[in-house]
């Protein structure tokens, strides 16, 4: 244990929590979105059960990784037609492009579904089996999100107790801000359509990625992963132009009942 409680280790576990922390800003709203799927008495069941689940799982990874990670980045498929499609695939990136791929259609399929039904209250009441089919998504998507947060962690430490205690730490924060983000998306209800056009952009962001680490190139242009920062900028013009919508919505609608008063 003196290990971890040495001054430099201290330091790099603060880092690593502050890190995981900004890592995992998209897959929280993963998890508050798909929590919804459930019996509402499971809801925050469902929630702490798969991130404690998905954190052990985590710290399994973490240890493969550090034993294994060239097997993880060694390819093991590759596509070349000329001026069409050219990549080099491996494990890793196929991991992070279908984890892009299932989050962009759970996003459109939500956003479809809730322009389609007419009692937007009375939507999908939740049948026995989706209890362990929610809890088993929560956990896939947690694992398919800790590759960067874990890659990020060791080239930051060498030191495996470290990191694990990062990881526990970061997951109870995670438990606890995911039923606080469920909350506001139940009150608010407004919010939910923002919240899956931003887990959306996740997708984008994770293929942009996985594009990137397999070198694909489509038409001849490679595939550039998005920044980390125009992600979050994306995601601050979005909610500030929501908010600045509702708001002069609600002048609107406050200016046509003066009116209609008259």
């Amino acid at each position: 244990m003196e290990n971890l409680f040495s001054l430099d280790n201290l330091f790099t576990l603060a880092m690593l929590v502050v890190l995981q922390a900004v890592l995992g800003f998209d897959n929280l709203l993963y998890i508050s979105i798909e929590s919804k799927r459930a019996p509402p008495e499971k809801q925050a069941y469902v929630r702490r059960m798969g991130i404690g689940i998905a954190i052990g799982l985590r710290i399994v990874l973490l240890f493969v990784l550090l034993e294994a990670v060239q097997y993880f980045q060694d390819p093991f498929w590759s596509i070349h037609l000329s001026g069409f499609v050219e990549g080099t695939f491996n494990v890793h990136a196929v991991i992070v492009l279908v984890g892009g791929v299932f989050i962009m259609y759970t996003a459109m399929k939500e956003i479809m579904h809730m322009l389609a039904v007419d009692d937007i209250e009375g939507v999908e009441k939740s049948g026995p089996g989706s209890v362990f089919k929610v809890m088993t998504w929560i956990i896939v998507m947690n694992l398919v999100f800790s590759f960067d947060s874990i890659l990020s962690a060791m080239a930051l430490s060498e030191v495996f107790l470290v990191m694990a205690t990062a990881i526990v730490i970061s997951g109870a924060m995670m438990i606890w801000l995911a039923d606080h983000v469920s909350e506001f998306l139940k009150r608010n209800r407004m919010y939910e359509v923002l919240g899956l056009f931003i887990l959306f952009i996740v997708g984008i962001l994770l293929i942009s990625e996985g594009g990137h680490l397999a070198h694909l190139t489509l038409f001849g242009l490679p595939v550039e992963p998005m920044a980390k920062t125009t992600f979050y900028f994306v995601i601050f013009v979005m909610v500030a132009v929501d908010v600045v919508q509702s708001r002069y919505r609600q002048k609107l609608m406050r200016q046509h009942e003066a009116e209609m008063g008259h």
